[in-house]
């Protein structure tokens, strides 16, 4: 089966396969980011040939875990708060993605991170489905005696449907290497046994792999670097605004730095700072870490929040959260590169814009592929007891992350696409011929 067939021959019959409804626990009028999803499917459905067959896999979760999380606090009192785990997809292997914690989150989200874990495993080829697990919760708001008691419930909610050959967690937004280990002392408590493959992103004395703090961010820069080649653009010298300043905004910006590249703006939850000579990414972290907020940053001026996105600039890296780049700002861009460090935060609509502009733009899928792939490494050496050095696993992900970009790069120039519904045709290939080869059971 091939993914080649050209959208203009297909049969009514084919163009019906498209369509889909809204599963009745989502509004219709309102469905939330997972309508990004099911649109990008759509988009990616023409291309499909005889796999189309099969899409409804794609736009439906295999299953969706909603649990209650209640926990002591502090104070006295008991509080309770939403906890989610979705496993969007399994055919190629267990679901594997990240845990959040935010005030936001909703079910929604929830399935849409998962629905994009799929297509990213599957993008890069590493042996996964996807997954994503989230909790209601400003962490700001709590103790860290609080987090971990929330944190240890949650998993105990959830065991039912994780383990090291159906579900690995990992760290995302606003948890971290210590939210992992305590989910794997929890998860391991309750089967009896040392179990360090239950999650990834762990610290390095529990079984963590060398590298995995910068992963994402390092498969921002190796995709980015290599997109400016195919551009023509040099590396040396290019103008980088970076917007999120956590774990992936931060190791991007670092390394761009250290490869010649200059940091023009960074932007995070506290503003915007600016400055066309350049910012030390060193330096703003420590100034971050100081006060607590990037601006006042030494040697940079404040912008609006809304500025940030009209800044002079070579590469722009939305590393923050999902819907930032939409119809409103996509036509004021500037730079003629984005790579995604964040998961989904472009609109389809903004993705239009910037195609009918010229610019070129890494998709999520593949460009913050570099955490989940490390993640990889991590379980395989957490199944083997044998583990490997930084320079070791560091030249294997730059190898996965730019023969992927190379591999996605070839289908866009062959089909006449970008490079989102090329790394859709390649993933959603690999996925629906598994699922297909599987057949349904029973």
């Amino acid at each position: 089966m091939t993914a080649t067939q050209d959208p203009q021959n297909q049969t009514p019959e084919q163009k019906k396969l498209g369509q889909h409804t809204i599963p009745s626990y989502l509004d219709p009028n309102n469905i939330g980011p997972y309508e990004i999803f099911l649109e990008q499917v759509e988009r990616v459905t023409p291309y499909l040939g005889k796999l189309a067959y099969w899409v409804e896999t794609l736009k439906r979760p295999k299953r969706i875990l909603i649990v209650d999380v209640p926990i002591h606090l502090d104070d006295g009192t008991v509080a309770h708060f939403e906890g989610y785990r979705v496993q969007h997809n399994t055919s190629r292997g267990p679901a594997k993605g990240g845990v959040r914690y935010h005030q936001d989150v909703t079910l929604s989200e929830v399935m849409a991170l998962s629905a994009w874990m799929t297509i990213k495993n599957a993008a890069v080829n590493l042996p996964y489905g996807g997954g994503k697990g989230g909790i209601r919760i400003d962490p700001r708001k709590y103790s860290t005696g609080e987090l971990e008691r929330l944190t240890r419930r949650y998993t105990t909610e959830i065991g039912l449907i994780i383990g090291p050959e159906k579900d690995i967690p990992a760290p995302d937004v606003n948890t971290n290497p210590q939210t992992m280990a305590w989910m794997m002392d929890t998860y391991s408590m309750n089967v009896g046994r040392t179990a360090t493959g239950v999650v990834t992103g762990k610290p390095v004395s529990l079984g963590g792999s060398l590298g995995r703090g910068d992963a994402t961010g390092r498969g921002v820069f190796v995709t980015g670097a290599e997109a400016l080649k195919k551009l023509g653009l040099p590396l040396e010298g290019a103008r980088i605004a970076v917007q999120g300043f956590g774990n992936v905004g931060n190791a991007a910006a670092r390394i761009f730095h250290d490869h010649g590249a200059k940091i023009v703006a960074i932007q995070d939850v506290t503003g915007t700072v600016y400055s066309a000579a350049g910012i030390d990414p060193y330096a703003a972290a420590d100034h971050l870490a100081k006060t607590g907020k990037i601006i006042g940053l030494p040697g940079s001026e404040e912008l609006k929040r809304e500025e940030f996105w009209t800044v002079d600039c070579d590469v722009l890296i939305p590393a923050a959260l999902e819907k930032q780049i939409t119809e409103a700002n996509a036509g004021q861009i500037k730079a003629r590169l984005i790579v995604e460090g964040a998961n989904g935060p472009t609109t389809p609509a903004a993705d239009d814009l910037l195609a009918e502009r010229g610019v070129t733009v890494v998709p999520d899928v593949l460009a913050n592929a570099g955490g989940v792939t490390v993640s990889y490494f991590e379980w395989v050496q957490d199944f083997s007891s044998f583990f490997w050095t930084e320079d070791e696993i560091n030249n294997r992900l730059d190898r996965i992350m730019s023969e992927a970009f190379l591999s996605l790069w070839d289908v866009k120039e062959r089909h006449g696409v970008t490079l989102r519904t090329a790394a859709y045709i390649v993933a959603c290939t690999r996925v629906l011929e598994a699922r297909a080869l599987r057949g349904l059971y029973p």
